[in-house]
């Protein structure tokens, strides 16, 4: 039903892997020394995650999960990119890390990965490329140990209506059955670079991320907004104060830019 969809957009992926790991964003330079690819969003969300088990979904070439490594956690990221996996695993092997990735579709996870986990992990761009939410949350779930705890950072869908070009309106902000789609020339962590394409994706409200999970079963523990980004990854963004980027700012209003949701599945 949608793998013409995953397919078209998984080829945009693996042509992103060369330029990301090249790119200023993702200062690979400043990651191999020993720098954090956490944001000031989630870093400290999780609290000690030492000997934790911890499954990334959708973890492009894995710095966020190398992170989690290097802070002490069993970690296994998850990817449909042959490429951004490939880079990971090597990564990994370059930094001397314990850490699995495996190459699969995030509804595929329950047919690779029979196995649960203390933490479940997603973060920023992620559930856009999903089209069913109840399916992902089923997932989350049923990667997760009883007690466990799931923890998601994500581009707030009321950010996701305009065009950031024209600062119209221009996508809904409930999902529709058919996604969006553009063509694309550049990627958020370089705008000019030569990849080009057809991209899908798909916004989701508040309410239809957060309640697939309370149908499985998952408490909230902390919700929050933010009204920035830590990334500059959109046209016509403005450093509001290091670290912290704003769009929109000719709105004279705040508006939100980040939502972030810890939760935890019952024992």
């Amino acid at each position: 039903m949608w793998n013409e969809f995953f397919d078209q957009n998984k080829d945009l992926w693996n042509n992103k892997v060369d330029v990301h790991v090249k790119s200023k964003f993702y200062d690979m330079e400043g990651f191999l020394s020993g720098k954090s690819s956490l944001t000031e969003i989630e870093a400290d969300a999780l609290g000690d995650v030492s000997g934790k088990s911890l499954l990334h979904l959708q973890c492009h070439f894995g710095q966020d999960t190398l992170t989690w490594a290097r802070r002490g956690a069993i970690v296994t990221g998850v990817d449909f990119s042959e490429k951004a996996i490939d880079l990971a695993s090597s990564l990994a092997g370059q930094l001397k890390l314990d850490a699995r990735f495996i190459l699969a579709n995030v509804y595929d996870v329950p047919e690779v990965l029979d196995e649960k986990f203390d933490i479940v992990f997603t973060t920023f761009g992620a559930i856009p490329w999903l089209p069913d939410l109840e399916k992902w949350a089923s997932v989350v779930s049923r990667s997760l140990k009883p007690g466990g705890t799931f923890y998601l950072a994500e581009f707030h869908p009321t950010l996701y209506i305009f065009n950031f070009d024209n600062y119209k309106v221009e996508y809904g902000y409930f999902t529709e059955k058919n996604p969006y789609s553009e063509e694309i020339t550049g990627t958020y962590a370089d705008h000019d670079s030569e990849v080009k394409g057809k991209e899908y994706f798909w916004n989701h409200s508040i309410s239809e991320v957060v309640m697939p999970l309370l149908k499985e079963g998952l408490q909230v523990l902390d919700f929050q907004e933010y009204d920035f980004s830590p990334y500059q990854c959109f046209p016509n963004m403005e450093e509001r104060e290091p670290g912290r980027f704003v769009w929109g700012g000719n709105f004279g209003v705040r508006l939100p830019h980040v939502f972030s949701l810890k939760m935890a599945k019952q024992v």
